[in-house]
């Protein structure tokens, strides 16, 4: 049964990343250690002996290794430092990466690799291995930062076959810091109200807008689409993965049934690919990050005759989406 993102459909790619061939991100951090894993060292600045980066911010870096073996320290070192936003814990960080595993001296694959692209993930909640979930917290968006990450904080006794990663192996990252969206991030903007037989959407600030059915209008039995707010940002593309806010309701009764803003905020879902319903999918693809955008789905679109939590059979849906990010 194909599931709204209404009802927290989370991609696995926040914690599948490198585990997966379905996975929507060809490469990337594995899930973080489990409770038997061994405790992650604290991280440092620099250690003896330290590996150098060469190139240009948004572009693959070079990483040299040098001789000798790893400290064994984690490694948490600023090679540039941007003039963005500063990332906190449980932001949404869009970021970039090239790695290289030292134990082999062999190139780990990177999100500048030919059909690879960017790792989207919160910051700071321990969703990803500490090379990535711990380093970025605390640093600005633009910043490239070199982490040398031990097992405990790279890929533990196990390692990652799928990545090229032994039993135990060091692993050195450069992360490229590309976006920071806060859990409680709205988009902003000159508002077009919808059409009069449309519902009716009053903003309430940081929180879940109210939206308001038309009295006396019957359910549409196609997909209206309405851009209250047209964001300036890159279209999305099917297979992406799409950071929103949104809250959907009963077109019947005006009854929320669910909201992100019940949920600690923006949810990271993917679009155009049938991992959520087909009325999301035509509805968001091809519409700009930033934007606004009021959906009304009819059931042939929503969940058909399959009753769900809060939702009857052959129910009209209605949602207003924010369009934060689209990766």
């Amino acid at each position: 049964m194909r599931r709204t993102a209404g009802l927290l459909v989370v991609l696995p790619m926040l914690v599948l990343a490198a585990c997966s061939s379905s996975s929507p991100v060809k490469s990337g951090p594995s899930p973080a250690p489990t409770s038997s894993a061994p405790a992650v060292p604290s991280p440092v600045a620099s250690a003896s002996p330290m590996p150098t980066v060469s190139g240009d911010v948004g572009s693959k870096a070079v990483i040299t290794l040098p001789p000798g073996q790893p400290s064994g320290q984690f490694v948490v070192s600023t090679v540039s430092e941007g003039e963005g936003a500063t990332v906190n814990r449980g932001d949404w960080v869009t970021v970039n990466y090239t790695a290289k595993n030292w134990t082999t001296g062999k190139d780990v694959p990177s999100s500048y690799d030919a059909g690879s692209k960017p790792q989207l993930y919160q910051a700071g909640i321990g969703q990803l291995v500490p090379a990535f979930d711990q380093s970025v917290v605390g640093h600005k968006v633009g910043s490239r930062m070199l982490v040398v990450a031990p097992p405990a904080a790279a890929f533990g006794d196990q390692g990652n076959t799928q990545l090229g990663v032994g039993k135990g192996d060091t692993v050195v990252f450069v992360l490229d810091i590309l976006e920071d969206v806060p859990q409680d991030s709205v988009v902003t903007g000159t508002v077009t109200p919808p059409p009069a037989n449309l519902p009716q959407v009053k903003e309430n600030g940081k929180a879940a807008p109210t939206i308001t059915i038309p009295q006396g209008v019957p359910a549409p039995t196609d997909l209206q689409t309405s851009v209250l707010i047209k964001g300036d940002g890159k279209p999305v593309k099917s297979g992406q993965t799409v950071l929103v806010q949104y809250t959907g309701v009963l077109y019947s009764n005006g009854q929320q049934f669910d909201s992100s803003w019940n949920h600690g905020g923006a949810q990271a879902l993917q679009i155009g690919t049938g991992s959520v319903i087909e009325g999301w999918d035509k509805g968001l693809v091809g519409q700009s990050v930033g934007s606004q955008v009021l959906l009304v789905v009819p059931p042939a679109l929503g969940y058909k005759d399959q009753a769900q939590n809060g939702i009857p059979a052959n129910s009209t849906l209605v949602f207003v989406i924010d369009i934060l990010e689209a990766v």
